[in-house]
C-alpha cells in the first residue's frame, strides 16, 4: 500500500501595508501601537504606514535616501525622535500626550 503523498502548501509573507488606505486607517494602526506601548510595535506600524505610503517619495521628502529609511523603520532599527516626527509631519500626523487613566 502507497502512503499517500503530502500535498505542500505554499504561504506568503502578509504585508500589512497593502490594506492601509486611508488617514483614519493610519490613525487607527497608530492609536493601537500606542496603547501597546511596546516601542518595536510602534516603530513597525510607522513602517507599514510608510510603506503604504511609499518609501522612495518618503525618503526624498525626508531628505535621506529610501535603502536608509528602510533601515531606519527596520525591526532592528533605532530611527531619531527628529526622524520619526518629520515623517509623521509629512504624513499629516502629529504627536499628541495625553495622562494615563488610573487603573
Amino acid at each position: 500500500m502507497k502512503t499517500a503523498e503530502k500535498e505542500k502548501v505554499k504561504f506568503t509573507d502578509w504585508n500589512p501595508s497593502k490594506y492601509i488606505t486611508s488617514k483614519e486607517d493610519v490613525i487607527a494602526l497608530l492609536e493601537i501601537a500606542l496603547e501597546e506601548n511596546d516601542p518595536d510595535f510602534l516603530l513597525r506600524a510607522i513602517g507599514y504606514i510608510a510603506r503604504s505610503k511609499g518609501m522612495t517619495k518618503l525618503a526624498k521628502e525626508l531628505n535621506i535616501d529610501r535603502v536608509g529609511l528602510y533601515k531606519a523603520l527596520a525591526p532592528d532599527g533605532n530611527p531619531s525622535f527628529k526622524t520619526v516626527f518629520k515623517l509623521l509631519d509629512i504624513l499629516g500626523l502629529r504627536v499628541k500626550l495625553e495622562q494615563k487613566k488610573s487603573a
